[in-house]
């Protein structure tokens, strides 16, 4: 498994707000997206997600995503590196994703951008 970049997670009051500034500052347009009632921005290495309280606590416990060339592959590896596969791999709207708290404690996404079937 190989990482192929990661993604800084930002929990804002207000994504319409933040949007303009990170957009600014990373150079490029965001991607939207809506999931479970979070409203999410995707901009440069910047993941940005506004929504309910109680689905953003739990966001937040995700240290950062992590982009891998095949979840199911990424799974495979940490599993055997003794990590535990909280979630998935289950789709999103740009592809798959899983998420593992390492042996250390630390919890990370990882995902891919394959189309599910």
């Amino acid at each position: 498994m190989e990482i192929l970049g990661a993604t800084l997670r930002v929990c804002v009051d207000g994504i319409e707000t933040a949007i303009p500034f990170y957009e600014r500052l990373a150079g490029g347009k965001a991607l939207r997206f809506e999931r479970a009632g979070v409203h999410v921005a995707a901009v440069g290495c910047f993941l940005l997600m506004s929504g309910p309280a109680a689905e953003l606590d739990v966001l937040r416990k995700v240290a950062a995503t992590n982009a891998v060339q095949d979840v199911e592959e990424a799974g495979r590896v940490l599993a055997e590196m003794s990590a535990d596969i909280v979630a998935g791999p289950l789709p999103t709207p740009v592809g798959r994703n899983l998420i593992a708290r390492h042996p250390d404690g630390a919890v990370y996404e990882y995902a891919d951008r394959r189309a599910t079937v």
